[in-house]
C-alpha cells in the first residue's frame, strides 16, 4: 500500500482538487483506492456527496484502526473509498498531544488497513501540525501543488526545510506547479525555468481552469464530466508521473535528502 499525501502549508493552491482527482485516476485503473478528508473544511468529503460527519468525532479516528475503519464510507465510485471529516477536526492537534508517540498515530492506524487498499491519498489540511507530522510519518510521498509565484516558492522552501529536519528520509517530496495561468508573465517565467530546488520538479503542471472550479457544482472529480478537457489532461499526466515515480522508487530506493546549503 502507497500512501500519498496531498499537502502545503498554504491554502487555495489546489490541493484538495490534486487529492480528489488523483485517487479518482487510481480507482479508474482497478486499484483499490482510498481517501482520507483530514481537512476540517470538509471539501474532498463534499465533493464525493458525502456528509462531513464523524460519528463520535475526531476522537474516533485515535481509537484504533477498528473503530476508524466504521467511519469508512464508499464514494459511488468502484474501488474509491473515502473516510469523512467533520468540523472536530480541528482539535485533533489537541488531542493528539495526550497520546503516546503523537506522531506516529496515524502510521499505526494505516498499518491495520494495508490490506485493504492499494492506495490512499490524504487530503491534508494547511499549516504544519501534529496532524501534518502524522501525515510525514505515515507517507510514503508528499505531493506538493505549487502556485508559481514568489510567496508560494517561499512556502515550498519552508516545507522542504521542515522536512529535511523533522520528517523520514525515505520521505518523497513531489512539488508540481498547480493553478498556472500562462497568460501572467511570471507565471510563464517560472513554469518554463523552475527555479533549482533539492529535489526534481514534476514535469506535470495544471492549469488554473474553470472546469476544476465545477467540481463544486458537479460534486464530482473533474476526470469523471470533462475526462477531455485540459485540465482533466493535466492531472491524467500528474498521476502517471507519480505512479511511475513511485514504482521507481520501490525497485531502486534512495533517499531524497535536500542539499540545504545551495538554498
Amino acid at each position: 500500500m502507497k500512501v500519498i499525501g496531498c499537502y502545503n502549508i498554504k491554502g487555495g493552491v489546489g490541493k484538495t482538487a490534486a487529492a480528489v482527482n488523483l485517487a479518482y485516476l487510481s480507482s479508474l485503473e482497478g486499484k483499490r483506492t482510498l481517501i482520507m478528508d483530514l481537512d476540517p473544511q470538509g471539501a474532498s468529503s463534499y465533493y464525493f456527496k458525502i456528509k462531513p460527519k464523524l460519528k463520535g468525532g475526531s476522537k474516533t479516528l485515535l481509537k484504533g484502526e477498528k473503530e476508524a475503519e466504521l467511519l469508512i464510507k464508499g464514494t459511488g465510485y468502484i474501488g474509491l473509498d473515502l473516510l469523512p471529516t467533520d468540523f472536530s477536526m480541528r482539535n485533533m492537534d489537541i488531542l493528539m498531544e495526550d497520546k503516546k508517540k503523537p506522531t506516529k498515530l496515524l502510521r499505526r492506524f494505516l498499518k491495520g488497513i494495508t490490506n485493504q487498499y492499494d492506495y490512499v491519498f490524504i487530503d491534508c489540511p494547511p499549516g504544519i501540525s501534529l496532524v501534518s507530522e502524522n501525515v510525514f510519518s505515515a507517507a510514503d510521498a508528499l505531493v506538493i501543488p505549487t502556485i508559481p509565484s514568489t510567496l508560494s516558492l517561499r512556502t515550498l522552501d519552508q516545507i522542504t526545510r521542515f522536512c529535511h529536519e523533522n520528517a523520514s528520509q525515505q520521505l518523497l517530496l513531489f512539488p508540481f506547479f498547480s493553478m498556472v495561468d500562462l497568460r501572467k508573465q511570471l507565471h510563464r517565467e517560472i513554469v518554463d525555468h523552475p527555479p533549482a530546488i533539492p529535489m526534481k520538479w514534476l514535469t506535470s503542471f495544471i492549469p488554473y481552469s474553470s472546469e476544476i472550479e465545477r467540481m463544486g457544482i458537479k460534486r464530482a472529480p473533474l476526470i469523471s464530466y470533462a475526462h477531455k478537457s485540459r485540465a482533466a489532461l493535466a492531472y491524467t499526466s500528474l498521476w502517471t508521473e507519480i505512479r511511475a515515480l513511485l514504482a521507481s522508487h520501490h525497485e531502486n530506493p534512495k533517499t531524497v535528502k535536500p542539499n540545504l546549503n545551495n538554498n
